[in-house]
C-alpha cells in the first residue's frame, strides 16, 4: 500500500503549552522549540507512544523517512538535544564518538542523539549507560536511515533500546479526516459512522494524495504545494540513494525502479517480476543484483517499506512511501 510522508509543524493545542518542552543550548533545538511556541506543532500519535516507551525502556531508537517529524516529536520530550550533523561540528561529532563518547552522551535525560548512524559505535556506548544506570527514559535516537555497516555495533540491545518506526502523518493527524471510520471498530464488527466524515471529495483525496505531507507542503496550496514531493524524489534519486552506503548508483536508473515499485505497490512481486515490468515500461534491462543493490539502499533509508507476511496478507507485499512524476499514489 503506498505511503505519502506526512510531515508538518501544526498548530499546538492549548493544553499542550510549554510544560515539557526541552531545554538545551542547541541553536536548532531553539528553532524547534520557536516553532511550538508560535503554535505550529499538531500532536502525533507517535507522542504517546513514545512517551510510555520511554517510562518502560532505558532507550528508544526512533527510525523513519526524512520529513515524517521524528525529531520533532522526540524534541518534545527530550531534554538535552544532541545534533550529530550539526553544520561545522559533524566531522568533530563522529571523531568523540570514537575518542570520547562520555562527552557527547552528557546531558540532561532523555537526551535525544539525531541523526546516530553518523557514529553507529555510539549504539553501544548507549546500551553501556542504559545498564549501567538502570533506569528508564535516559535516551531517544533518531536516524532517517539504518548504518549501512553494522560491523562497529557489537550489541543488538535487545532489552535495553526499543525501536520504534515512525511514519507519515494519516490524514486523521493532519486534520483532513474525522477519524470517525476505524479500522480497528471495522475488524471488530463494528459498523462504520460516516455522518460527521470530514469529506474532502475525489479531487480533494487525490490533491492531497500527490501533495504528500512535507512541512510546508501541507500548509501550502496548488503547484507549490505539490512541488516539495518532487523535490523530494530529485534528492533521493540524487544524492540519499548513493550516500547512504557510498555507492554511486544512477539518478535515472532509481527514478525507474522508484517507479516499477509504485506500479506494483500492493503486490507480491518477485525481483523477476520487477525486471519484467522496467522492461515493458521503461524500455531497460536490470540485472538482479542491481536492482538487490537498488531496493536495498531504498529500505536502508525508508524510501520504500514492505509489508511483512505478519500484517494479514499472504507472503510480503510491496509498500512506496513516496509520489513521483508519473505515479498517482494514494493513502493508506
Amino acid at each position: 500500500m503506498v505511503v505519502i510522508c506526512r510531515y508538518l509543524y501544526r498548530p499546538l493545542p492549548a493544553k499542550c503549552h510549554n510544560e515539557n518542552l526541552p531545554s538545551a543550548t542547541s541553536p536548532r533545538l531553539y528553532d524547534i522549540l520557536f516553532c511550538m511556541k508560535k503554535g505550529k506543532y499538531r500532536p502525533r500519535i507517535a507522542d504517546s507512544t513514545l512517551k510510555d516507551i520511554l517510562s518502560c525502556t532505558g532507550a528508544v531508537l526512533v527510525e523513519g523517512p526524512k520529513w515524517c517529524g521524528k525529531t520533532t516529536t522526540a524534541a518534545r520530550q527530550a531534554a538535552s538535544v544532541l545534533y550529530m550533523d550539526e553544520t561545522g561540528k559533524k566531522d568533530a561529532n563522529i571523531a568523540l564518538a570514537k575518542l570520547n563518547p562520555v562527552k557527547l552522551l552528557s546531558g540532561e535525560h532523555p537526551r535525544l542523539i539525531d541523526e546516530w548512524q553518523l557514529a553507529p559505535s555510539i549504539w553501544d556506548d548507549v546500551r553501556f549507560n542504559v545498564d549501567r544506570a538502570s533506569e528508564y527514559g535516559q535516551y531517544i535516537l533518531t536516524g532517517s536511515s539504518v548504518p549501512p555497516k553494522t560491523d562497529e555495533m557489537h550489541h543488538t540491545g535487545t532489552g535495553r533500546i526499543a525501536r520504534f518506526r515512525m511514519r507519515p502523518m494519516s490524514l486523521w493527524e493532519s486534520e483532513e479526516s474525522s477519524g470517525n471510520v476505524s479500522l480497528g471498530l471495522l475488524f471488530s464488527g463494528e459498523a462504520p459512522t460516516t455522518a460527521d466524515a470530514n469529506v474532502l471529495g475525489l479531487e480533494g483525496i487525490a490533491f492531497a494524495a500527490c501533495r504528500g505531507g512535507w512541512p510546508e507542503a501541507v500548509g501550502q496550496s496548488g503547484r507549490f504545494a505539490l512541488r516539495h514531493a518532487f523535490d523530494y524524489v530529485d534528492a533521493v534519486a540524487a544524492s540519499d540513494i548513493s550516500r547512504f552506503d557510498g555507492v554511486a548508483r544512477d539518478a535515472e536508473c532509481a527514478r525507474a525502479i522508484m517507479r516499477s515499485y509504485a506500479r506494483l505497490q500492493g503486490t507480491q512481486a518477485s525481483i523477476g517480476v520487477i525486471t519484467t515490468d522496467l522492461s515493458a515500461h521503461e524500455g531497460r534491462t536490470f540485472g538482479e543484483n542491481t536492482i538487490y543493490s537498488y531496493l536495498n539502499a531504498l529500505r536502508g533509508i525508508f524510501v520504500v517499506d514492505d509489508v511483512s507476511s505478519d500484517c494479514g496478507v499472504s507472503g510480503e507485499r510491496l509498500r512506496f512511501v513516496l509520489p513521483t512524476r508519473a505515479i498517482l499514489p494514494i493513502h493508506r
